[in-house]
């Protein structure tokens, strides 16, 4: 089956109106409480939501590579719930610099799938925006521990997206499990999650969340399938990219 990156292309299919029919899911989800987590970001082009991404400092978002391509420009949005309501008192914050990992390869692989946006100002900290823990070091994720993840993306294969954040829990999986499931190589900076339901079209680069802790990006998995996948989602591995990480924000 071919992998299906998770991102919604605004410049080849403009960000789907919200349904007022829709009250489920990322995929089989629920809307998360207004500004319960501060640190998500919703990535736009033109006002357009392109992807998730969330806060990891007052100057940086992390997202996944896969969402850019050069000479395009982000615009990063924090402090939003309903990325519909120009009242809601987010804020809009251009991007100075686009960090890829250089070891990303997009060729289908989606191994090192990173990207560190460092905002043209600083955020300051409030009940609506604050920066997610991301981990200390090196360490697997047992499987079977229960997560979640959290985004503005597509609430079916077929559905349109959502204009408030919404969330749902999913079940990390064994990586030889995740390996045998999919036709191309689950690397060490990749692990697998799944639930009935997740993340779809719109959600890429969102964070897989562990004991409040941010420890995967959204990356891939069979968007054609968002529904019922058969696939598991597949998430950048952060704790295994911790030096390049470090490096940048740092510098």
């Amino acid at each position: 089956m071919t992998l299906i990156s998770l991102l919604l292309l605004v410049v080849l299919l403009p960000y789907p109106g919200h349904s007022a029919s829709v009250r489920d899911g990322i995929v089989n989800g629920t809307e998360a409480k207004p500004h319960s987590r501060p640190y998500m970001v919703s990535v736009q082009i033109d006002e357009k939501h392109q992807c998730g991404g969330f806060l990891v400092s007052e100057s940086f978002v992390m997202t996944a590579a896969h969402c850019w391509k050069k000479k395009v420009t982000f615009t990063a949005v924090v402090g939003a719930h309903d990325i519909s309501n120009k009242n809601e008192g987010s804020i809009r914050f251009p991007v100075e610099k686009y960090a890829v990992h250089p070891q990303y390869q997009d060729d289908e692989t989606y191994d090192y799938d990173i990207l560190l946006l460092k905002l043209k100002g600083t955020v300051i900290k409030s009940e609506r925006v604050k920066w997610i823990s991301i981990p200390a070091q090196k360490e697997d994720i047992p499987a079977n521990s229960v997560c979640s993840v959290a985004g503005w993306g597509r609430t079916g294969t077929k559905k349109s997206g959502s204009h408030c954040l919404l969330e749902t829990n999913t079940k990390i999986m064994d990586k030889a499990r995740c390996t045998s499931l999919w036709d191309t190589p689950i690397t060490p900076r990749m692990v697998c999650a799944q639930h009935p339901g997740g993340p779809c079209w719109g959600d890429s680069g969102g964070p897989l969340v562990c004991d409040s802790v941010a420890v995967g990006i959204v990356s891939f998995g069979d968007a054609n399938t968002c529904d019922k996948p058969i696939q598991p989602e597949v998430y950048t591995k952060i704790s295994e990219i911790l030096p390049w990480i470090k490096s940048i924000i740092n510098s």
